[in-house]
């Protein structure tokens, strides 16, 4: 049998729990070859999914404790992580920053796909180009400056390999 690999980038909550404890949360009997006592959590699924559970908007399930510690990175102001951790942040509407930056208040924010009105440039030669005269922008990240205005930004290669970004409260 061929088995293709993949990796998780699911955005979840938790909340610790053993396995007998949930079953007893969906009203389950637990089965007579499972362990009870196991340590895991209740996982809440934020970006997909049916919901299961009255007590949930997202779709719910058990993880044993190792493999979710495992396959999850935690985003926590006080927590140092990769940029795919941050970028998962900014998508969950945070505000991320490097610890190495020097610059005084610096920090990247999601700005998501939009269309925006022609006209909030005057001098924009692209009237008449889109329908309605609504332009469509990408989705991009948007960096406050040391100077204290807002610019377009993408990830140097230091950035995007770096293991300091973190959540800024």
């Amino acid at each position: 049998m061929n088995k293709d690999i993949y990796v998780s980038h699911k955005k979840v909550t938790r909340i610790p729990m053993t396995r007998a404890a949930y079953n007893d949360y969906r009203d389950w009997p637990l089965p007579a070859d499972e362990n009870g006592d196991d340590e895991g959590y209740l996982v809440e699924y934020l970006d997909g999914g049916n919901p299961n559970h009255s007590e949930h908007e997202g779709y719910i399930s058990w993880s044993p404790k190792e493999q979710f510690d495992n396959g999850y990175t935690k985003v926590l102001p006080n927590t140092s992580a990769g940029f795919g951790a941050a970028i998962v942040a900014m998508k969950l509407g945070k505000k991320v920053a490097r610890r190495g930056w020097n610059g005084a208040n610096m920090f990247l924010y999601y700005v998501p796909a939009n269309s925006y009105p022609v006209e909030r440039n005057v001098n924009s030669p692209i009237k008449g180009v889109f329908d309605n005269n609504m332009v469509p922008y990408r989705a991009y990240m948007a960096l406050k400056t040391a100077q204290n205005d807002i610019a377009t930004w993408s990830p140097s290669g230091s950035d995007a390999l770096a293991e300091d970004w973190f959540v800024v409260e």
